[in-house]
């Protein structure tokens, strides 16, 4: 990315509030919901997310595209050094833009990496600022436009983001032992890793994959975008699977699938969690752990039915942060006990599903 190619752009908020500044990445206007990021580093990981999809995504961390972005190496199947194959975030904000990059696994630049997936940025905006008017306003709508190229605002929570994030086919990785079948809501790749540390066999399906003639040992709800209450065919899936003798663990969108397949109900946050530094606490103990989380919903624990629990709770707004059934077979969690780049205070989660596989199944 030239410095030369640099032009004028802006940020407008649908409450009208304009950050103007620089683009660099693809040369095109772009539209969604706004949302911040707290993470010092990661960016690759986070770009490729696809809960992400839809959103213009602010990064707080005031430098960013200093490391580059690494080579698209795979292993067992899956990009190394990413949670997707695509870059879903509709277009990034960050404060300070490094042109100039320098780590020892960098293939290329932020911006021509983001040019790859026709997707702007723009840089020199106060992002403190920003974050502090989400803060008080709410997650918004903005758009992102270049000089004279402009867009209309566009609301990404009113169509099926799963429904473009999911895979379109059945997958399978490893050979192990016990089957772990996927609802893929739009899974990272580090949820499939995780799972293939242990003796297992993934089987990665559809978001509205009628799976229940397949045979599999656990069930795994994966993370993905958007409105949980869209994946009627998820979760009238997922109802028949509370109804087996099969152990389930759900992540993010996951958690509240299972909480909507249970009879529980979700709700929008004003702004969302999505950071690497949440304070957690596992409910009925002392014991309290920081987790990476991205999600703008949340399971109303007011409604849990009889038999669930809340299983963690955010120590910052008391929200909801994962259930548990009382028979044990059953568990979710809203935060990422996978966080690529971390933290891992929560992949001892991928134990108690493995083991719950081998005490159920065996």
């Amino acid at each position: 990315m030239q410095r030369e190619k640099v032009k004028k752009a802006k940020l407008i908020l649908e409450d009208g509030t304009v950050f103007e500044g620089n683009s660099f990445g693809a040369d095109v206007p772009a539209s969604g919901e706004v949302v911040f990021n707290t993470a010092m580093t990661g960016y690759p990981e986070s770009l490729t997310d696809p809960s992400y999809r839809g959103q213009i995504l602010c990064l707080t961390y005031p430098l960013v595209g200093n490391y580059g972005v690494p080579p698209a190496e795979q292993e067992n199947g899956l990009l190394k050094y990413f949670e997707s194959s695509s870059v879903h975030i509709s277009g990034l904000i960050v404060s300070h833009y490094s042109f100039d990059y320098s780590h020892w696994n960098a293939r290329e630049s932020l911006g021509d990496w983001l040019a790859d997936y026709d997707i702007p940025g723009i840089y020199g905006i106060d992002t403190r600022a920003l974050t502090k008017r989400l803060r008080e306003k709410g997650t918004m709508l903005g758009k992102i436009e270049i000089e004279d190229k402009c867009t209309d605002f566009f609301d990404p929570n009113q169509i099926n983001l799963v429904k473009e994030v999911s895979t379109k086919e059945k997958k399978i990785y490893g050979n192990g032992r016990w089957k772990i079948l996927l609802i893929d809501c739009g899974v990272k790749y580090n949820i499939i890793r995780s799972l293939l540390r242990y003796d297992t066999t993934v089987i990665r399906v559809p978001w509205d994959y009628d799976y229940h003639n397949e045979e599999y040992d656990g069930l795994f709800i994966s993370n993905g975008p958007g409105n949980p209450k869209m994946c009627t065919v998820t979760i009238e899936n997922i109802k028949k699977s509370l109804k087996e003798d099969k152990p389930i663990f759900g992540i993010c969108l996951g958690n509240q699938l299972m909480a909507l397949a249970s009879g529980a109900d979700t709700y929008k946050l004003k702004y969302g969690h999505r950071s690497h530094n949440q304070p957690v606490i596992m409910s009925g103990t002392n014991r309290a752990y920081i987790t990476s989380q991205n999600h703008g919903y949340a399971v109303d624990n007011n409604t849990l039915p009889s038999g669930w629990e809340p299983f963690f709770i955010n120590l910052n707004d008391m929200t909801n942060e994962g259930m548990k059934h009382k028979s044990g077979l059953y568990f979710s969690t809203q935060f990422h006990p996978e966080a690529s780049g971390g933290p891992t205070d929560t992949a001892f989660l991928f134990d108690m599903f493995i083991s719950n596989i081998i005490k159920y199944r065996s």
